[in-house]
């Protein structure tokens, strides 16, 4: 069974960085498509990056040119970086891997930017 666990969230002040991980087990096919997304309270779930098989990225406005998404297909672990933050990128951020149409998900990590 496929599982995904997230790591790597925390507390940040305005302009600091964090690197979140999401490290998949039970992985037995390839994945087609890797992503990160975020929850903020009272709002939907929206997507931050993604990554397809190819290696392809498409980031959302918001985090362009801040945020980069990384995988290591070896452990089957993919990352965001996450650069210069910002108090509007404090959410639960979750991580998704698509393997043969199914998409799974992590249970997600709080990040917190405040001073």
């Amino acid at each position: 069974q496929v599982q995904l666990v997230e790591s790597g969230g925390g507390l940040v002040q305005p302009g600091g960085s964090l690197r979140l991980s999401c490290a998949g087990s039970g992985i037995r096919y390839n994945v087609n498509g890797r992503g990160w997304y975020r929850q903020a309270p009272g709002k939907q779930r929206e997507l931050v990056a993604v990554m397809n098989r190819s290696g392809s990225t498409n980031y959302a406005d918001s985090v362009k040119g801040r945020f980069t998404i990384s995988r290591d297909n070896a452990e089957n672990t993919v990352y965001l970086q996450m650069n210069n933050l910002k108090p509007e990128d404090t959410a639960i951020y979750y991580c998704k891997l698509s393997i043969l149409g199914i998409d799974y998900w992590g249970q997600g990590t709080q990040v917190t930017v405040s001073s």
